[in-house]
């Protein structure tokens, strides 16, 4: 990891459930396996940044391996970053279950990870970046731009927050009442952490971040539950 000057977030501190406690990790991949399905979107990311067994991905914010071990099956190597020890640990125990020998576990973030390899094919982020205030977002955004190679994509998916909507308490309300309908209150109630503690941002912030960062959106697609999806061209 890279060695920063004292005023720089601490990405590494824990902003709300604790993931350094591999008991919390355990219970975090067991409840997510059961309404996420990690390969068909894995699959589908594959797919879209059009990876092949040449190619080079870096999954920032790994966790237990939900991306990172479904696209080592397809690609040449894959650089799994976390920012817990405990969720790398996790997916290097289910990596080695799968018989995967080309995932490198890196213990970092958007801020301090240090890639010294050659820039990735691509690079992929899946709910980490709102763990970040949006001064920190576009720093993060830029560092990803620089491991990178240009011309290539970058996948984001993250929670995001209308800028249009005037009933924002309301639905905010409907979406932890239906998380807790769909996936239970246990999930229920990390999103009312997420709401009260963590940093997701409007989408008019994201995508001006996003532009500044260096990065050409590709496309922006904002579904239910403020999933937004980029897919950006450095």
């Amino acid at each position: 990891m890279l060695n920063l000057p004292e005023w720089t977030y601490d990405e590494m501190k824990q902003t709300s459930v604790d993931y350094s406690c591999m008991e919390q990790v355990q219970r975090y991949d067991d409840m997510h396996q059961r309404f996420r399905d990690y390969e068909k979107n894995s699959n589908a990311i594959i797919k879209l940044l059009d990876l092949d067994s040449n190619s080079t991905v870096i999954d920032m914010g790994a966790g237990t391996g939900a991306f990172a071990l479904h696209a080592a099956k397809h690609c040449r190597k894959v650089y799994a970053v976390d920012v817990s020890s405990a969720m790398l640990e996790r997916c290097r125990k289910k990596s080695e279950e799968m018989g995967l020998s080309n995932v490198l576990y890196c213990h970092g973030g958007f801020l301090t990870y240090d890639h010294e390899a050659e820039p990735a094919d691509a690079i992929v982020s899946i709910a980490v970046l709102h763990h970040l205030p949006d001064f920190w977002k576009l720093v993060a955004l830029r560092r990803a731009a620089g491991m990178l190679k240009k011309g290539r994509r970058f996948f984001l998916f993250d929670i995001v927050f209308p800028s249009v909507a005037e009933d924002l308490e309301d639905k905010l309300d409907g979406w932890v009442r239906s998380i807790a309908k769909q996936s239970g209150h246990e999930l229920a109630a990390e999103a009312e952490i997420h709401i009260r503690e963590e940093y997701s941002t409007y989408d008019w912030v994201m995508e001006g971040l996003l532009k500044r960062a260096g990065f050409e959106i590709e496309s922006a697609e904002y579904g239910d539950g403020f999933q937004a999806t980029y897919v950006c061209i450095r």
